[in-house]
């Protein structure tokens, strides 16, 4: 009778304590190099249909201070939107609501249509699935391990197994900014058509800002490694990466148009738990089609290796964006985008276990989750202006 009791009075102290804190999310579908392809695909797309061999109607339009030309816009070109996303996934009840707004802004400068200075400014929102259903073990030092339980959702229907009260919030809004030089070069014909690759070096410092930490608009949430240590002083998704990025065309047709970017990328320096820092691969797929000329239909699916400070080595990423752009006016534009990604190889989504390092658990500090693979799903609107020239048309 009276460990069963005690079971399920341990497993609330640690529920409790559990509830006042927040996990480093790091469901990373978006990825910052989205906005380096944008770039890329606006010059290879604008010096591929000025082939006479069966093009896509000339949809794009005098950039903003710059003259007609082929290839990178010249002059100053810009574009900015704001944005709303909703959750989808294994987020329980308490995760399903519209995510912090979000906006996006690019300034550029050409200096000609082969070389072009870029300033990006994105967010991206999401919420993890596996954080908020389900249940999960209690480790506590001097107990065998998996004893105790914690439910997730919230739930008390089960007193051996006591739900977490006040539930955790890991609403996350990522900040990129982005700072790059793209180079347009012509390294072949094929077919009488110009075969065209951008090279992008691109320095990329990332920021966050998730919900639950006890800081404003902080990143600082305790998380557990898997040696059952406790970190509660690491900006858990602050990072900053150098990255060399080359897209080239694969695709041209009066409605399609597809490129694929691939990216070495290395982080500027080793944080958090990090435990090594060798060259990883970015790799993007981009495929659209042309409805008309106001409506395209875009797939970009993507192969990633990232670092973040909870990480001892590199994530592999995959993901996929999935969306339709709609202009609106000249410079205005419209877009739908649904994505879904997350870590390969950082084992079952969400919460693997509880960690208590010492009683009681309800001290800060005391008390904090091992996470796994952390993967997001989101639908996303955006409603923006900018130069016509760099608008995805």
């Amino acid at each position: 009778m009276l460990k069963p009791l005690f079971r399920a009075s341990m497993a609330a102290l640690v529920a409790f304590a559990f509830g006042l804190q927040a996990i480093p999310a790091s469901a990373d579908s978006g990825q910052p190099l989205s906005g380096v392809v944008s770039g890329a695909n606006t010059a290879i797309r604008s010096l591929m249909s000025s082939s006479p061999v069966a093009q896509v109607p000339p949809v794009n339009q005098q950039p903003v201070g710059g003259t007609q030309q082929l290839g990178l816009p010249t002059g100053f070109t810009y574009f900015l939107d704001a944005s709303e996303a909703f959750p989808f996934g294994n987020i329980g009840t308490y995760g399903k609501h519209w995510l912090p707004s979000g906006i996006d802004v690019m300034g550029a400068y050409g200096f000609n249509p082969q070389e072009r200075l870029v300033a990006s400014y994105y967010e991206l929102q999401h919420y993890p699935v596996g954080f908020n259903s389900g249940k999960t073990s209690v480790n506590i030092p001097g107990f065998p391990p998996g004893n105790l339980c914690t439910d997730l959702s919230g739930s008390n229907a089960n007193p051996l197994c006591p739900g977490i009260n006040p539930q955790i919030n890991v609403t996350t809004k990522d900040r990129f900014l982005l700072l790059s030089f793209e180079q347009l070069m012509i390294v072949g014909t094929m077919k009488h058509r110009p075969i065209p690759v951008v090279v992008t070096p691109t320095f990329v410092s990332r920021w966050s800002q998730v919900g639950g930490s006890a800081f404003a608009n902080s990143d600082v949430v305790p998380f557990a490694t898997t040696d059952g240590v406790i970190h509660t002083d690491i900006h858990t998704r602050t990072a900053q990466y150098d990255s060399i990025a080359f897209t080239f065309p694969f695709l041209k047709t009066p409605k399609m148009f597809g490129t694929l970017t691939l990216a070495p990328t290395v982080l500027s320096h080793l944080n958090g738990v990090n435990q090594q820092n060798a060259v990883q691969l970015y790799q993007i797929l981009y495929l659209e089609y042309n409805l008309n000329k106001d409506t395209r239909f875009f797939f970009e699916p993507q192969a990633s290796r990232d670092y973040l400070p909870t990480d001892p080595y590199a994530q592999h990423l995959n993901a996929i964006f999935l969306g339709a752009t709609r202009r609106i006016g000249k410079d205005g534009f419209v877009q739908l985008v649904y994505n879904s990604g997350g870590p390969s190889n950082y084992g079952s989504a969400g919460v693997q276990y509880i960690q208590c390092n010492t009683l009681p658990c309800g001290a800060y500090g005391h008390s904090a989750p091992q996470v796994g693979a952390l993967r997001a799903q989101q639908l996303q609107f955006q409603i923006g202006i900018g130069s016509p020239v760099v608008l995805p048309f």
